[in-house]
């Protein structure tokens, strides 16, 4: 299914478009009026002149665009002058229309223009103002800074002319245009202005500024001015310092981001009394369609510097909605700490995707280069249809999240992801004048939630999805991410704001969150054990037992023997990577009395063991009694706060030919845990504690279940022989 579901625009350069009145908004629109015509120019179609199509076709505006299929010659990016074909074009139009005195013609740009109100409030204000004429106006003068003194004073408003926006009767447009015989490269402003400052001809066809922004609010000069006016589910631009309602509102100039972020609600996108009312128009609804159906995806996966939890994005990335036949896979790697998880995933799963492209770390291609070659990648085959771009630091928890991207059907869109519990996200709502983050005044209520929609933004990073047709069309350029200043998303997102394309962000729904990767170790086996602190949930997530919250309900904590609870505690993988991670490290104590690890030396009833502080885990583990130990000793042993200190934390090795039992004794704490890391009849036999007091044995040991109970005076307890295998727990001394 290509392309994208698009406003039908005009075929034949000169045919009236009489915007239709069915839609979600019918009930905002005015009867067309006959006597206004509104014309603009546009030689290609872009997002921005789709904005400004639906913006007049909310009012039911009568527009008639010009220069369709014409090759642009007028202003770019690189020239500050231009725009005389736009006048050229005028002209031609106007011929048609000379004659009809009582016609009023609005000429406006559209790429980077919105209306906020309807035809009858602008004919309302032009005639108020008694003139044939009247032009947009600007606080800056441009082009020509000389001929600032030749323009009348302005005592309030705005005092020099702006050529965005204008109108007037027919005859009087068509008088001005006659005198036009310059080149398609000229300055259009040069010309209206000249024209303005000649005071005869101002006066004799009755020529005015809209100095206070009655009509026409341009933007350059004046950002500050515009403020947002919600009111009875409408949204308009409200100019503070005039106190005006303008209609026609032009980002001209450096100011195309403000006026996307006006446009995300005027004239009735987002409101507070309807939320978004656009959200599910052009929507591309994927669930009709069989499996081989689907568009082609490459899904473009970048691991660019250490990052945890590698693993569980490969998951998730097998969990994703959509037919894996239907998914080709990208993936560079620059990081050989994560070459074995690449690896790993794709001797197991490769087979599953219907082509896979790996730039391995030993290749040594850059950020830029490889997010280049991954565009590429998708741009040189024809039946590629989206790029899904996706840096291994997100949590896509939401498993429909590429069906979601895809149904809104945007050119580039991203799921609103944020760092949990803080601000930083990977979307900006503004721009600094150098290019870098400024917060918008929505920001805050669109990463918290309060404000729900898809909205134009100016900078996205971390996850998107690109249509293929945008790859081969306005982003055509090989290389979208290169700069010698800027880091490659930024540089990617200023050569998309330059070719006119939009960038969207959706919170319409949770998709996930993006991981610290601030603290992320790489000098360990299992380096994900150590994030704890960084980020919690997912090292939850990984290590903690499914079902330890069902602890606090009342259930799955037993009573072995009195004062002895028993609950679920790790996951499989935690006890297997603890269990790892101190085999890896190796230097396990002699089982003696001697220790030189303890304060004074001597242990009176020693363990083969390794400590948590030996493997620089002793904080984590800290962290993880704290967690998850503390609540339940303090559920279990009411009016018993515990700090979860601790002098000693260890793993202990049982084997028969080495240590197989511990003689009765007292632990030197006021509590013990003691987690089973291995499954006893499988990795061992026998083992086990006995309490003497009590005449009680736990031998059934459960993996990653934790024994709790009193360790001085009434629990004298010894560990029972193990006979065969390998025996592994962890045990801690809390609050000693």
């Amino acid at each position: 299914m290509k392309g994208t579901n698009v406003v039908k625009l005009l075929a034949v350069v000169g045919l009236i478009v009489i915007l239709s009145m069915n839609g979600s908004c019918a009930s905002s629109r005015e009867e067309p009026t006959d006597n206004l015509l509104v014309l603009t120019v546009a030689t290609r179609e872009t997002d921005g002149f789709r904005r400004f199509i639906r913006s007049a076709k909310f009012f039911n505006y009568s527009i008639k665009v010009l220069g369709r299929g014409e090759k642009w010659k007028g202003e770019n990016e690189a020239k500050t002058l231009g725009g005389g074909q736009k006048v050229r074009l005028l002209k031609s139009a106007l011929k048609q229309y000379e004659d009809k005195e009582n016609l009023i013609i609005l000429f406006t740009d559209s790429y980077d223009v919105i209306f906020a109100s309807g035809p009858k409030e602008i004919l309302k204000k032009f005639q108020q103002g008694k003139s044939k004429v009247v032009f947009s106006a600007e606080t800056l003068i441009y082009p020509d800074r000389h001929l600032e003194t030749k323009y009348p004073p302005v005592t309030n408003g705005k005092r020099f002319l702006s050529s965005g926006g204008f109108m007037g009767y027919a005859p009087s447009l068509s008088q001005i245009v006659s005198e036009w015989d310059g080149a398609d490269s000229d300055s259009d402003q040069l010309f209206y202005t000249k024209v303005f400052l000649d005071t005869e001809k101002r006066e004799k066809i009755g020529i005015s500024l809209d100095h206070r922004c009655r009509i026409f609010q341009n933007l350059n000069g004046a950002v500050d001015e515009v403020v947002l006016k919600f009111e009875n589910g409408r949204v308009r631009a409200r100019n503070v310092d005039s106190d005006t309602l303008p209609v026609v509102v032009h980002g001209n100039g450096p100011t195309k981001l403000q006026l996307n972020y006006l446009g995300n609600y005027i004239p009735r996108i987002w409101t507070f009394e309807t939320g978004c009312t656009v959200c599910d128009e052009d929507i591309q609804k994927l669930s009709v369609l069989k499996d081989d159906e689907f568009p082609l995806v490459l899904i473009a996966i970048y691991i660019e510097q250490p990052t945890p939890f590698v693993s569980e994005f490969f998951k998730r990335l097998l969990a994703l909605n959509y037919p894996k036949k239907r998914l080709q896979l990208f993936i560079h790697n620059h990081e050989a700490h994560h070459d074995s998880n690449v690896r790993k995933f794709l001797e197991e799963y490769q087979s599953d995707f219907s082509g896979v492209k790996v730039i391995g770390s030993e290749q040594n291609v850059e950020n830029a280069d490889a997010r280049n070659m991954g565009m590429d990648f998708c741009r040189q085959n024809s039946d590629c249809e989206y790029v899904f771009s996706i840096d291994v630091d997100v949590v896509m928890k939401n498993p429909d999240t590429l069906r979601i991207l895809m149904e809104q059907n945007r050119p580039i869109i991203t799921p609103l992801v944020s760092r949990q519990g803080k601000l930083w996200s990977n979307f900006w709502g503004a721009l600094s004048a150098d290019g870098y983050y400024a917060r918008s005044e929505d920001y805050i209520d669109i990463v918290q939630g309060r404000r729900i929609g898809v909205w134009n933004v100016p900078y996205i990073s971390n996850i998107y999805l690109v249509k293929a047709s945008i790859l081969r069309t306005e982003l055509r350029e090989i290389n979208m991410f290169q700069s010698g200043r800027l880091d490659a998303d930024m540089v990617f997102c200023q050569n998309v704001r330059n070719q006119g394309v939009f960038m969207y962000v959706t919170n319409r729904v949770e998709f996930g969150y993006i991981l610290s990767t601030a603290n992320c170790k790489t000098a360990y086996l299992h380096n994900d054990l150590w994030q704890i602190f960084e980020n919690p949930e997912d090292w939850r997530e990984k290590y903690i037992h499914q079902n330890y919250s069902q602890t606090f309900e009342g259930k799955l904590i037993e009573t072995p023997c009195p004062d002895v609870y028993w609950f679920p505690l790790f996951t499989d993988t935690a006890c297997d990577h603890l269990v790892e991670e101190v085999e890896h490290y190796g230097k396990w104590s002699s089982g003696s009395s001697t220790d030189t690890r303890i304060q004074g030396g001597y242990e009176n009833v020693p363990t083969i063991d390794i400590h948590m502080n030996q493997v620089g885990y002793e904080k984590e583990w800290r962290k993880m009694l704290q967690d998850y130990v503390a609540p339940i000793t303090e559920l279990m042993y009411p009016g018993y706060y515990t700090k979860a200190d601790f002098d000693l934390a260890f793993v202990v090795r049982y084997k028969p030919d080495e240590q197989p039992f511990l003689r009765p004794h007292h632990d030197a704490s006021t509590f013990t845990i003691n987690i089973a890391l291995n499954r006893p009849g499988i990795d061992y036999e026998g083992g086990g504690s006995r309490f003497l007091r009590y005449n009680c044995s736990v031998t059934d040991s459960r993996k990653g279940w934790a024994l709790m109970h009193p360790g001085r005076l009434t629990h004298y307890h010894e560990g029972l022989p193990t006979i065969s295998g390998t025996r592994y727990i962890s045990v801690s001394f809390v609050d000693p």
